[in-house]
């Protein structure tokens, strides 16, 4: 009788372990564990055979807030002079003429805000949405931001579909994500692709002051995609789609979208305040190399090696010198100057983050106050200079005026991030008029500007003495 029992009870676990075995066979793992090589750290992932991506929810969810952008913007172009004798006495003559470009744009609020590409709406007088049930509105421009070639956008309406922002530092390589936008006029346009890199930056070629730090795919990105959305899986705003590079001027494999965390702090400055609020380190910096980090005695190659400090900068006064290493901010893992840019531009003025650099193979922990790209406009320091977006302005001293043979200016004696350096002067320049007004001292420059709708025409005299002009957008 005992001996039965046994018999029984013997069946019964392995009937019991048989049938675990079969049914975890037949069914995939959802999540493995992956420990690195060198035992420094694991990451989770989904290895499951039967997982094929399925992006109906994020591209259904999504499609309904991502909007045409039609612009209409005035351009000048050279025209053939009547006769000789105007090509000798006047030069060739400039023309005026309308011209009409396209792109995309993410609506990210129901009240109506947009935000699309700055190169998409730079210099438009007119802006028209259509969204994706064909109803189409007239927009106002809200700001810009060039230095990110992030533009806002607004139309008069309520209850509008939006897309909610995602964490784009939280993306992973080979992701997949989805472009949505417009190319060739092709209206609610959907393709797929992964994560192909984070972090790009582009060549500079025009010197111009830009923050960069895009997140590259191989969805494919056409001209009208522009200002279109970037989402992930579940439907979240990761990205705007910005650029490609490409021999042709069309897709070739390789698209760049503005991470979502830099869009939302530039849209949300603008909202609320009417300008970006920019954060300065004020550092100047390189990518650590082989030579770098066996000198330093370096245990990798992250993190940027600090090359100089900026006097009377939040650097400075956290304490940070050149020679240093930074590696972390806040936490956060520096890769390269454009993670840099990235991280910092997170923050405003007078926000507080903790550094974490390398001095002499030892790691310190510093705190920083960051501080602005400039002083607001018309503001004035302790030598009397006053703001003057990113540059500094004073009356022209009698004996700079009479070297350059001129009886009246300001100058501009510091040039900064701003409008004033994108425009490509340099220290020294004495403005002589405004918009066609004289002007003599700081004042008058800011009670001008203040006056002004659209534009700022500035007409005057570099510090070598050739008359020069420049003008930019409000």
């Amino acid at each position: 009788m005992k001996k039965g029992w046994i018999v029984i009870l013997l069946s019964a676990l392995i009937g019991g372990l048989t049938a675990f075995i079969v049914v975890k066979s037949a069914t995939p793992a959802t999540e493995k564990v992956i420990v690195s090589s060198d035992g420094g750290g694991y990451r989770t992932v989904n290895l499951s055979m039967s997982d094929y991506p399925d992006f109906t929810y994020a591209a259904e969810s999504a499609v309904d807030a991502v909007v045409y952008v039609r612009v209409k913007a005035k351009e000048e172009v050279t025209a053939m002079p009547n006769s000789i004798f105007d090509f000798f006495f006047f030069g060739t003559p400039q023309q005026e003429r309308e011209k009409v470009g396209s792109g995309s744009g993410v609506i990210i609020r129901e009240d109506g805000y947009i935000v699309t590409n700055n190169h998409v709406v730079e210099g438009a007088t007119e802006i028209e949405v259509t969204l994706n049930n064909n109803k189409k509105f007239d927009a106002k421009l809200i700001g810009t931001d060039p230095a990110t070639d992030v533009a806002l956008i607004k139309v008069d309406a309520q209850g509008l579909p939006v897309i909610p922002f995602g964490d784009s530092d939280k993306l992973r390589l080979g992701e997949w994500v989805l472009a949505i936008g417009s190319p060739y006029d092709l209206r609610s346009t959907i393709t797929a692709g992964i994560i192909s890199a984070k972090g790009r930056s582009m060549p500079n070629y025009d010197g111009k002051f830009r923050i960069e730090s895009f997140i590259q795919t191989d969805a494919a990105v056409n001209p009208g995609n522009s200002g279109g959305a970037l989402v992930d899986k579940s439907g979240n705003l990761v990205g705007i789609n910005t650029a490609i590079i490409s021999q042709t001027g069309s897709y070739t494999g390789y698209s760049f979208a503005i991470p979502s965390n830099i869009v939302r702090k530039i849209a949300y400055d603008l909202i609320d305040f009417g300008s970006v609020k920019r954060a300065v380190l004020g550092i100047t910096m390189q990518s650590v190399d082989d030579k770098i980090a066996k000198e330093l005695k370096l245990s990798s190659l992250n993190g940027v090696y600090i090359t100089e400090v900026s006097k009377g900068s939040a650097a400075e006064e956290a304490g940070v010198k050149s020679g240093d290493v930074l590696v972390a901010i806040d936490s956060v893992e520096i890769r390269n100057a454009a993670s840099v840019q990235e991280i910092v531009n997170g923050f405003r003025p007078g926000d507080s983050a903790e550094l974490t650099v390398i001095r002499s193979g030892n790691e310190k922990k510093l705190t920083v106050k960051f501080k602005g790209t400039a002083s607001e406009n018309g503001s004035v320091d302790e030598d009397g200079a006053v703001a003057f977006y990113g540059a500094k302005l004073k009356e022209a001293p009698k004996d700079k005026l009479e070297a350059l043979g001129i009886d009246h200016g300001v100058e501009i004696i510091s040039v900064g991030p701003g409008k004033i350096m994108d425009a490509g002067v340099s220290e020294g320049f004495v403005i002589l008029y405004v918009n066609d007004q004289p002007v003599k001292k700081p004042q008058d420059v800011m009670d001008i500007v203040k006056k002004t709708k659209r534009a700022v025409f500035i007409e005057g005299v570099t510090s070598y003495g050739k008359l020069s002009y420049f003008g930019f957008g409000l």
